[in-house]
């Protein structure tokens, strides 16, 4: 296969903003020069690459194409940067990082590498259990999951541990379980979640009672929110040791069903690439994470 790495940065575009004529401005040129090299590329593989919908996503050829593309432009980005430092371009790194770990030890991980690496980071936020997907579809470089099977072509590292403790406000369990908690009284009592594939909740009831239990939720879906609105008292909720240690200490929060928690596993994939920008991102979180 003769592919022109034009070729391959236009589809990376393509996929990044979603439509041929965005992709047009990133790249500065014509919707119908996206359009040609997209159909040359397609054409040097022998395969369909796209779907054309809106957004525009790859097929299953695609992904395979899209992983490429990107690993073609890290490893350029990492020559760049050797030969001229300061003076090489930004490069754009797409990660896959679930919404509890960004609000509490990831960010500043990331933010230690991106100055030294010329890196900037296009963060696709996604539950732990989903980030893997990422991966496979070409989207990402690395995911932060807790799956601990590899995906084809990556590499797994345990990275650490998230628990998460069944907390509420004092006021919120006096009203709800002053009479103890039970599967009525969950049945009953307003509880948070992140979003609808959020199931922690969902796992304690049905580890606690008998399955099928759908008490009142409330659906926020930014970590720090969701921490929010428990501290607020809207409802209970699965929450972090990063997000309720100090509060519980405080007085502002309880755990009300002790020994209840849940411990989610965390690890780091990523593509089984020789990049030093990316092995910097790796090293990076992977440090972070115990602490």
């Amino acid at each position: 296969m003769d592919l022109h790495p034009d070729q391959l940065s236009a589809l990376v575009s393509v996929i990044d903003r979603g439509t041929f004529e965005a992709a047009a401005r990133d790249l500065q040129i014509t919707p119908s020069a996206v359009s040609q090299r997209m159909k040359a590329l397609e054409s040097a593989v022998g395969r369909v690459l796209l779907t054309r919908s809106k957004p525009v996503t790859t097929t299953e050829s695609g992904a395979v194409v899209l992983r490429l593309a990107r690993q073609v432009a890290l490893l350029h980005s990492d020559a760049e940067r050797s030969l001229e430092g300061e003076e090489a371009t930004v490069t754009t790194m797409p990660l896959a990082i679930n919404a509890d770990s960004l609000a509490t030890w990831a960010l500043p991980a990331l933010a230690s590498v991106a100055p030294e690496h010329r890196l900037v980071f296009d963060v696709y936020r996604e539950d732990q259990a989903h980030t893997t997907e990422l991966l496979r579809q070409g989207t990402v470089m690395g995911a932060v999951t807790s799956e601990p099977t590899a995906v084809q072509g990556c590499s797994v590292r345990a990275i650490g541990r998230m628990r998460y403790r069944p907390m509420a406000t004092p006021a919120f369990v006096e009203r709800w379980f002053g009479n103890g908690v039970s599967a009525d009284s969950l049945s009953h009592a307003p509880m948070v979640e992140f979003d609808r594939r959020d199931t922690l909740q969902q796992g304690y009831l049905d580890r606690r009672t008998s399955p099928g239990i759908r008490p009142p939720r409330h659906y926020i879906p930014t970590s720090v929110d969701f921490a929010s609105a428990v501290l607020l008292g809207l409802g209970w909720g699965m929450l972090p040791d990063a997000q309720s240690t100090e509060q519980q200490r405080a007085g502002q929060l309880v755990e009300f069903d002790p020994g209840a928690e849940t411990v989610v596993p965390l690890f780091w994939q990523q593509w089984k690439l020789e990049s030093a920008s990316l092995s910097a991102v790796a090293d990076a979180l992977r440090n972070a994470a115990p602490r």
